[in-house]
């Protein structure tokens, strides 16, 4: 999942870039309004996080023309004018949510999380198979059995799975996964996918990470598996 980060105040946006980041989301910064605005209009982004108060547009100015331009990304207002009439401006003015600074980074990326599975399609947890990945305690299991992933091979492998069926190209990935920070002359994106294909389909039938020569990656639809079904193919394999 990729967030966006308005916020001008610099020392703010790295803490809440770094914590964001732990938690797996492929973050970008902005330092005011027309930055903001920029990053807003030309990427996809799941969630922006904006602060309200910044300089060259201010930030309901900002979502205005976002949401006047067709932008549909949720945002969730950090500010610190808190007082009831501050919180309705701000909602009715087209944020999702509100967070009054100074705030715990548990309560931002909870609510970053809350405003992921509001927005239809998002589910908390998906079913590829006897692939199962439950975004709300981060955790995946394969034919019942725990998989421990990086937050980065969780990210991939969520992205890979919301998009199942669909081939997705190296550039796709970079865009969602990483930021643009990312240097896309690396190989960092072939070697966490084969680190995820060992840990999703080493010994496991069907494999379901497929590479599409010259084009990308996908991951194959399957039709989830019945517990009945997940419990013979651990005895079988156990």
């Amino acid at each position: 999942m990729r967030v966006l980060v308005i916020e001008d105040e610099k020392r703010v946006a790295g803490f809440m870039r770094r914590s964001l980041s732990e938690a797996g989301y492929a973050v970008d910064c902005a330092y005011d309004g027309e930055e903001g605005l920029h990053f807003a209009q030309t990427t996809i982004y799941d969630v922006i996080i904006l602060d309200l108060m910044l300089p060259k547009r201010d930030g309901l100015s900002l979502l205005k023309s976002l949401r006047e331009g067709g932008g549909a990304a949720p945002v969730l207002a950090v500010t610190a004018k808190g007082t009831v009439r501050d919180r309705v401006t701000g909602l009715n003015s087209g944020c999702d949510d509100y967070l009054v600074k100074p705030f715990s980074i548990a309560e931002l990326i909870a609510r970053v999380r809350a405003l992921l599975r509001r927005g239809s399609p998002q589910t908390a947890t998906l079913h590829i198979g006897d692939l199962v990945l439950d975004t709300t305690a981060h955790r995946v299991t394969r034919a019942g059995r725990p998989i421990e992933l990086t937050p980065k091979e969780f990210a991939l492998l969520e992205y890979l799975m919301r998009n199942a069926g669909q081939v997705l190209t190296k550039t796709m990935i970079e865009q969602h996964v990483w930021n643009y920070d990312f240097d896309s002359g690396t190989n960092l994106v072939e070697v966490h996918l084969s680190h995820l294909r060992a840990k999703i389909d080493q010994g496991l039938h069907p494999p379901l990470i497929e590479t599409v020569r010259g084009v990308g990656y996908l991951l194959k639809e399957v039709p989830a598996a019945s517990p009945c079904e997940s419990h013979r193919r651990i005895s079988a394999s156990g």
